[in-house]
């Protein structure tokens, strides 16, 4: 049986979940990090020294790490839809994956905290600010590239989109004032509609 170890409020456990349910996977979910614990026990940390989740078991393979994680559930299940065979729309699905880590959910992360983890009182308007100036340039980016092809990387839903669909649904769920979207919003409303999603888009922010 598979284990996906993670609270369903971390966006990089969200994507793991949101990938597992995509592909139809058995498996089960055991809370850690944040409020839950765990992640600092020696037994957790003997699978990921990080102390950081998701990690995923299966049959004795540990694996931490969330993108990685979802590129090998998609080889494990052969679906060449989420993971194309074709080096190039392959290469095409990894960069927006990397985007998605390195850029885009770095720029939502002081606004999501602070709007969303911190006590009212303690809020940093500064520190919003500038996250939302940062993700403002990133939704750009997709609404031009969104406005040319009905998911990222074309036609067809990858695990690009389960990834960027998470910040996706985090950066247009923020109660702030944002810029109106309308190809990446067509985007949102598309990827929240698959069944695969529901356990990521049907919640609050949290």
């Amino acid at each position: 049986m598979l284990r996906i170890w993670g609270r369903l409020s971390s966006i990089n456990v969200q994507k793991v979940v949101w990938c597992a349910d995509e592909l139809g996977l058995a498996y089960e979910r055991i809370d850690a990090g944040g409020k839950f614990g765990v992640n600092d026990t020696p037994e957790f940390l003997a699978k990921n020294p990080n102390g950081l989740v998701p990690v995923i078991e299966e049959d004795g393979f540990v694996l931490y790490e969330s993108n990685p994680i979802v590129r090998y559930l998609c080889a494990r299940a052969g679906d060449d839809a989420l993971w194309p065979r074709d080096l190039r729309a392959r290469a095409d699905v990894d960069r927006w994956m990397e985007w998605q880590s390195n850029t885009f959910t770095p720029a939502t992360r002081d606004a999501f905290w602070q709007l969303v983890r911190m006590p009212a009182e303690k809020r940093d308007a500064a520190l919003v600010e500038s996250s939302r100036a940062k993700s403002e340039k990133c939704a750009r980016i997709l609404e031009e590239h969104l406005s040319r092809r009905r998911f990222l990387t074309g036609d067809t839903f990858t695990a690009a989109d389960i990834v960027v669909g998470c910040t996706v649904h985090r950066w247009l769920n923020l109660p702030l004032e944002r810029e109106p979207r309308p190809h990446l919003e067509r985007y949102y409303a598309l990827v929240k509609s698959r069944p695969g999603s529901r356990q990521v888009t049907a919640q609050p922010l949290s």
